[in-house]
């Protein structure tokens, strides 16, 4: 009878190859995350919510390995509804970022976690704070993470604009993440983005028939509106 030998398998094997983003907007934060888990080569979930909730008007994203980043989220969510119990209020997304950047950073050396958290509270606000690989803490108005981000970073850096309100940065997310499924190869299924403001979550969803689409590289394939190509690529002469 075949077994699997654990020692084997590559560590991480199960990894949430991704693209996950946050920006701020007057009056609260659009958090957004494709959905393809991969194991290797091989797309073991088409479907995952990477969007996890620790919190009433709190949110994570996550990348990395897929065992580490839950484990993680369900320590701090756990922290979180102690410190409501306790002091009676709402926890500061703050203290939900510190708690991942403190849990992230004394573990280092066994984890693969990049996090995105982000939310609302009544002390500062809307907010946005990334955790990359390592445990570093910075509060930005927006952030990217995941294998996809790579792609997008020119893309968000000349598009961005302060002052944005709930739809253009609904919009904003939603491109963004398009684009960086479109190149990233880790990255793809449907798009799952939440708007989280003083008074409530809502969730919102792109299937995967209905993404932004973008150039396409028709005109190097010598495709136009619609119609076969009409010049047949070239043979590639090789050098000896």
């Amino acid at each position: 009878m075949n077994t699997v030998d654990m020692q084997q398998l590559k560590s991480g094997e199960v990894n949430l190859g991704t693209s996950i983003m946050a920006v701020r907007f007057d009056g609260g934060v659009v958090i957004g995350a494709d959905s393809r888990t991969t194991t290797g080569s091989y797309i073991a979930n088409r479907v995952t919510d990477k969007l996890t909730h620790v919190h009433d008007r709190v949110y994570c994203c996550r990348s990395g390995s897929a065992a580490d980043t839950q484990a993680v989220a369900d320590i701090v969510h756990y922290y979180l509804q102690m410190y409501t119990q306790q002091s009676g209020t709402p926890p500061p997304v703050h203290t939900a970022a510190t708690l991942f950047q403190k849990l992230c950073y004394e573990n280092k050396d066994q984890l693969s976690a990049g996090i995105i958290v982000a939310g609302w509270d009544k002390e500062v606000g809307p907010s946005v704070y990334n955790i990359p690989l390592g445990g570093g803490l910075f509060r930005q108005p927006w952030a990217i993470g995941g294998s996809g981000s790579t792609y997008v970073y020119g893309y968000c850096d000349a598009i961005y604009q302060e002052g944005w309100g709930r739809d253009e940065t609904v919009n904003f997310v939603k491109n963004t993440l398009s684009l960086a499924m479109s190149r990233d190869g880790s990255s793809g299924g449907v798009i799952r983005m939440a708007v989280i403001t003083e008074d409530k979550v809502e969730r919102l969803f792109v299937p995967g028939n209905e993404l932004p689409r973008f150039w396409e590289g028709k005109e190097v394939l010598g495709i136009e509106s619609g119609k076969k190509a009409l010049v047949q690529a070239a043979p590639m002469e090789i050098e000896t």
